[in-house]
């Protein structure tokens, strides 16, 4: 670290020091924090791959804004984390421009291809078949080129091919695999070997496993990325490229076509809207699920004083479960592809809504999922992943989360090239549908739909303080996502932490069933007061990577989320 950020370092802790800590300091320097963030002045990138993270900062450096070093990152993160980064899956990107102050969402979700169908995914049972989450069948229609094309055209600075560059550069010449990297590819290789180009790309002419600190080089991803520098996102959904996308499909029963992927469009959205004990909350609407039910539990929240029970009581975290019930109850009721259904949406994130919900809640007893019945937000009407954010000097903020649906995806790289494409075909209520057809009642909002957009809990959010970003912040974990956010909210707001410290605490998630999941090594004690206020507990593995971004006093407090290993806050 510099002097420069030493002393940026220390003056940020200084300002955020209690007044009786501040006068101690005077003769014994003491800090209020177990963990501190990164400290900038000049904007802040944090991503979950040290390479992407510093292919951002540099865009930064070279006079890009965060809307091109987001894009930047984007494309790097494809080559250097493809089990998450990528360009053959989606997401949702939110962004604040400082010169309007406008807060806009782009919706680069899949679709369903045209020639999809319910029954192509259900057995005679009604049971989801394998194929919706792995092998050709389960790969939608990819929004990400698309995404980044739309932000850039909008808001961006720099030339696009410029940052495209970075990344065909780290295909080409390949990048140097950490540990965790090499372990991920021995982990997935079942699901890489879906395709005979996914084995190819991955793994060693033997099928052996590329070693720590061993070249990985994707030539056909580079050459896929050039077409996108040269031609934007027609290099990408027309041309060569669609053509050997919709070849390789068609040879192995894709669905996916030219036509799918010429018909494809980002949609540029309002974002939903929110507060939080005075803090407004802009996020990613439908098709995101999870922007919406973030908002109800935190509505829920509010109703009481999560402060005075303090940070990860069970007090505290009982309240927090039995919200996120109530929220994950609702949410596939009340949520859809706003192009395909009307959903009340107003009324699932209204407060009036989560004031009549938070009175199922008894403070001292959990309730089990057949006392939370599903609410009615019609009343309160009116007429698996990766995520980084980023900020600049000009007070520009992106938060981007995007995703290959689970781990690699579909497993399946389109051969020539080198896009390894995603599993979103499962996200639709495949099952519910199928039940709906049997008994003859109305589909579930989420049932598929050719040219459907399923949902998501994807949200990258930016939490505002006084009309300008204060936190900007998303994470990757599939249904977790949802909670871990909720969790960093209130660890910040409630609890006073910084960005860092509020990362670094431990989570619980609690979805549509009775049990609550915590993360390893649970606070004993907290686990044992949770069970005897009735929570069956369970526990497996961490919840999410939260890429985080403080403002504060003029300075940019970074925070990468230590769960996955390799993220990396820097400044530009």
């Amino acid at each position: 670290m510099t002097v420069r950020r030493l002393i940026a370092s220390a003056l940020a802790l200084a300002l955020t020091l209690p007044a009786p800590l501040a006068a101690q300091s005077r003769h014994l320097l003491e800090y209020p924090s177990v963990h501190s963030p990164t400290v900038g002045t000049r904007g802040m990138v944090v991503s979950q791959n040290a390479i992407a993270s510093e292919v951002g900062a540099r865009i930064l450096r070279e006079g890009g804004n965060a809307v091109d070093a987001a894009i930047a990152v984007g494309f790097a993160l494809a080559v250097t984390l493809p089990r998450a980064g990528n360009i053959g899956g989606d997401g949702f990107m939110t962004l604040y421009d400082a010169a309007s102050g406008q807060v806009r969402v782009i919706d680069f979700r899949s679709v369903a291809p045209g020639a999809a169908t319910p029954a192509m995914f259900v057995d005679e049972k009604g049971k989801e078949r394998d194929v919706a989450n792995y092998g050709y069948l389960s790969a939608a229609v990819p929004g990400t080129v698309a995404g980044f094309d739309h932000a850039h055209r909008k808001w961006g600075k720099m030339p696009w091919a410029d940052l495209v560059a970075p990344a065909i550069t780290l295909a080409r010449g390949g990048v140097r695999l950490t540990a965790d990297e090499a372990f991920v590819f021995s982990w997935g290789k079942d699901r890489l070997s879906k395709s005979a180009s996914g084995k190819a790309t991955f793994y060693k002419a033997d099928g052996g496993l590329y070693a720590k600190d061993e070249l990985l080089k994707q030539p056909d991803l580079a050459w896929t990325l050039e077409q996108v520098a040269k031609h934007r996102a027609d290099g990408f959904y027309k041309g060569p490229v669609a053509a050997r996308i919709a070849a390789d499909m068609r040879a192995h029963g894709g669905l996916i076509t030219t036509t799918d992927l010429a018909a494809y469009r980002a949609v540029e959205r309002a974002p939903l809207v929110g507060s939080y004990r005075g803090h407004a909350i802009y996020t990613s609407p439908p098709a995101s699920a999870g922007g919406a039910t973030m908002l109800n539990i935190l509505n829920q929240l509010e109703h009481f004083d999560i402060k005075a029970m303090g940070a990860n009581s069970a007090a505290s975290l009982h309240i927090m479960a039995e919200a996120m019930k109530l929220g994950y109850v609702d949410r596939y009721r009340a949520l859809g592809d706003p192009a395909f259904v009307t959903a009340p949406v107003k009324g699932f994130i209204s407060k009036e809504y989560a004031a009549e919900r938070a009175k199922l809640i008894d403070p001292a007893r959990a309730k089990p999922m057949d006392a939370m019945p599903f609410g009615d937000p019609l009343k309160y009407e009116s007429p698996s992943t990766t995520h980084f954010s980023i900020s600049d000097a000009s007070g520009n903020a992106v938060s981007v989360t995007y995703t290959l649906g689970s781990d690699f995806g579909s497993g399946v790289v389109a051969a020539g090239t080198g896009v390894l494409f995603n599993n979103q075909m499962n996200n639709f209520s495949h099952e519910q549908a199928w039940e709906a057809r049997r008994d003859g009642t109305p589909p579930p909002l989420n049932a598929l739909a050719p040219g459907k957009r399923m949902l998501s809990t994807q949200m990258p959010t930016i939490v505002m303080k006084d009309g300008k970003p204060w936190l900007i912040t998303g994470t990757p974990g599939g249904s977790t996502i949802i909670t871990s956010v909720v969790q960093l909210v209130v660890n910040m707001i409630d609890h006073g932490m910084n960005v860092a410290e509020a990362t670094h605490q431990p989570r619980i998630y609690q979805g549509a069933t009775d049990a609550l999941r915590v993360e390893p090594n649970f606070n004993p004690d907290t686990v044992a007061a949770l069970k005897a206020m009735g929570h069956p507990i369970t526990s497996d593995e961490t919840m999410g990577s939260a890429q985080s971004i403080m403002i504060e006093k003029g300075l940019f407090l970074g925070a990468a989320d230590p769960r996955r290993p390799g993220a990396l806050a820097v400044e530009p």
